[in-house]
């Protein structure tokens, strides 16, 4: 079981000499009271050797992500989208130009699979469309109608006054902080991973 399941909190299980104790053991969830709280004082129950600070920060990340995914967006909802098709919208729109299915795929973190069934649906919407390789018939390539175009347009300002509302909670200054620290983490993460590739 780790934090990402998101079990409830079974109360305050530390006790004993917290300086003695592993980093994530001590500090970090004390006082706190969302569920990876919960589940990374379970395991200092019955592991108390172990460092649950890794846990702390992993887990709250998958929870949010999680939780935001699960959450309906009314924006998109009232335009009749997904958020994955809302981004494949979104990055026809950002990019400026046409874009084959695999680098949708790439601008997107989707599968190609994914991305072939989302498009289905967009361009029997007439929200995009099609235009083959005039060398490589294997090959298509992708661009908003206007009516797509319409349709981010209108959308866009709306969603973000949406994420926008999610935030609120967090002020100017911690929001800056959080997207600073999120994107110092995922550059490295990113940077890892691509090292890793054949």
């Amino acid at each position: 079981m780790t934090a990402t399941q998101g079990r409830p909190a079974a109360g305050d299980e530390t006790n004993g000499d917290l300086a003695a104790e592993p980093r994530g053991a001590g500090g970090g969830s004390a006082g706190r009271s969302d569920t990876v709280a919960g589940v990374v004082g379970q395991w200092r129950a019955v592991r108390p050797e172990l460092d649950t600070g890794p846990m702390e920060i992993v887990g709250r990340v998958n929870r949010c992500a999680a939780l935001l995914q699960q959450a309906e967006s009314a924006p998109l909802r009232r335009a009749g989208l997904s958020r994955p098709e809302f981004d494949l919208l979104g990055a026809l729109m950002r990019t400026g130009h046409e874009l084959t299915p695999g680098e949708l795929a790439r601008e997107t973190f989707s599968s190609g699979a994914a991305v072939t069934k989302r498009l289905k649906v967009l361009t029997e919407r007439g929200l995009v469309e099609r235009r083959g390789d005039t060398r490589d018939r294997r090959v298509s390539h992708l661009r908003l109608t206007d009516a797509g175009r319409d349709l981010v347009d209108a959308v866009m300002p709306e969603q973000l006054a949406y994420e926008g509302a999610v935030l609120s909670p967090l002020d100017d200054d911690r929001q800056n902080e959080l997207a600073d620290l999120l994107g110092e983490l995922l550059s490295r993460l990113e940077g890892h991973l691509r090292t890793r590739q054949p």
